[in-house]
Order: structure tokens, then C-alpha cells, then sequence
């Protein structure tokens, strides 16, 4: 069985230009180990180097392999698996701009055409691996230059982009209704929710819902909901914001009920955790 092992390395002062990255980083996974459902705030690409796993957005699962790559687009529901036999490595690209989206579009790539295989596998590996090296390092102008190797990545899928060249499956029925209860949990976490309301907008008996919920997840709607809350949480603490600004932002009235959560589920307090500078809030590998 092939060991695992995860690196990150973050941009600590991203600029704010029309592409900018975020962090970069690399995995060799576990048999089945799972990311999401989740929704992000932000872009992120990944390349497959080795194994197989699949890729699921928007109701679709994609099978991957070496030489394949997946984007995540901001405000998607999305969710990963890493095969059992042979658990997918790869690396990994958070970035943000108001053109990304014009970018990956001249690519042919959107929510709705999320992967692409490329052949140049030796040249793409590199450049995301200088991508993760120049954050690590750290030098004077680490934005710049992580900038310039993104532009390079892109330059790549455009020179040789196969898109939409992977096997897809269809969700079943009662799947897509969980994830459509998923991605309203992701866009109204902010709110005072509770599973009458959600199954109420959803159309769903509130009981079905969450049986159906649980089953699919692992979790009750509620547990979700906080898991949610918390790693929101968790990047809002690198930002300039109070304690009480991001209790309030995640949708606790009360900051002290809020920290008292948070402890318990990262076994430090807000202010803790804050004060934890090598702390990167942007690890895809778990």
C-alpha cells in the first residue's frame, strides 16, 4: 500500500490582480479518502500525477487518471474520492481573479465542462511543482512569480486540452436531492437555519430529509450545517475581522456560544487558533 503524505505551501500576501494564487500543494492520498461536499470561495485546480480517484460537480461523477485534471469553481458543489486500489497523487492550485473565469472559459472550461486530460505530463507536473516551491521559498516577489508560472500552467492546457474527454455517470435521484440540500446549506450558513425551513423551501418532508441526508453523508443536516460554519470560520480568522465580526459572519448571534463551538471542534479557542501564524487554511488534502 502506497504511503501517504501531504504538502502545502500559501501565498501569504496574494495580490489582487486579475490572477492571483492562493496556495499550492501536493498528495499522495489514502485508499478512499474523501473531500467535501463542499463549495468553495475560490478557484482550484487539480492535477492527477498518479492512481485514479473520481471528480464530482453538479451531479456528475468524472473517473481520473494520470495526466487528468479537475477545476472547482467558486460557489460549486463538489466532492473527490481517491480509488481503493490504487489512490490517486496529485497537485493542487488555489487561485483567484475577476478574470479567472474568462481564462478558463478560453479553454473551454466551465462548471459545466470541469476536466480536462492533457499529454504533456512531465511539463505540467513541473510547473506545479514550481508553483508549490516558490511559495515555500517565499522570496521577495513569491506573488509575482507564482503569477507568472500560473500564466504557464493555462499556457499548457491551451497548447495541448482535451476537455471533457472522461467518463461521466449520472447522480442518481435521491443523491441530487441530498446535494441540492447540501449546496443550500453552503450558500445560507450565514442564516438562522433549521431543517423545517430547509426541508420547507426544498419541498421535502422533513423527515425524509434527513434520513436521506444522513445516509448520504454520514451526518445529520444540523452537524453539516456547523461543520460548514466552522471551517468558514476557520478562514475568517485570517482576515482583519473580530472574534464578534466572525461569529456573527458564520451565523452565531452569541460570539461566546461561537467560540465555545469552535473549541470544541478544534480544540482551541478563536483567538487560539488566530494566534497559530503557521496555521494554512487552504489544505485540499483533508
Amino acid at each position: 500500500m502506497k504511503e501517504s503524505y501531504h504538502s502545502v505551501a500559501f501565498n501569504s500576501q496574494p495580490g489582487k490582480g486579475e490572477l492571483a494564487v492562493l496556495f499550492s500543494g501536493h498528495s499522495q492520498t489514502k485508499p478512499r479518502h474523501r473531500v467535501g461536499p463542499q463549495v468553495l470561495d475560490y478557484h482550484l485546480v487539480h492535477y492527477v500525477v498518479s492512481g485514479r480517484g473520481t471528480f464530482r460537480c453538479m451531479g456528475i461523477d468524472y473517473d481520473l487518471e494520470r495526466g487528468d485534471s479537475f477545476f472547482i469553481f467558486p460557489g460549486e458543489l463538489v466532492s473527490y474520492e481517491s480509488d481503493e486500489a490504487d489512490p490517486w497523487c496529485y497537485r493542487w492550485i488555489g487561485f483567484k481573479g475577476p478574470r479567472a473565469d474568462e481564462y478558463l472559459s478560453g479553454l473551454g472550461i466551465s462548471q459545466h465542462h470541469p476536466v480536462a486530460s492533457t499529454k504533456q505530463h512531465r511539463r505540467m507536473t513541473a510547473l506545479y511543482h514550481q508553483i508549490e516551491r516558490t511559495l515555500h521559498k517565499r522570496p521577495p516577489h513569491a506573488d509575482m512569480q507564482s503569477q507568472g508560472y500560473m500564466r504557464l500552467v493555462l499556457a499548457e492546457y491551451a497548447e495541448d486540452l482535451i476537455v471533457e474527454a472522461i467518463p461521466k455517470k449520472e447522480a442518481p435521484g435521491i443523491q441530487q436531492q441530498v446535494e441540492q440540500a447540501i449546496r443550500w446549506l453552503t450558500l445560507q450558513y450565514h442564516q438562522p437555519i433549521s431543517i423545517e425551513s430547509m426541508a420547507q423551501t426544498l419541498g421535502y418532508h422533513r423527515t425524509h430529509l434527513s434520513k436521506m441526508f444522513k445516509q448520504h453523508t454520514g451526518m445529520a443536516p444540523m452537524n453539516f450545517l456547523l461543520k460548514i460554519r466552522m471551517e468558514r470560520a476557520k478562514l475568517l480568522l485570517h482576515e482583519a475581522l473580530t472574534v464578534e465580526q466572525v461569529a456573527s459572519s458564520v451565523g452565531f448571534g452569541d460570539p461566546l456560544y461561537f467560540s465555545k463551538q469552535f473549541k470544541k471542534w478544534y480544540g482551541r479557542s478563536p483567538s487560539e487558533y488566530r494566534q497559530d501564524q503557521t496555521t494554512n487554511p487552504y489544505d485540499c488534502s483533508q
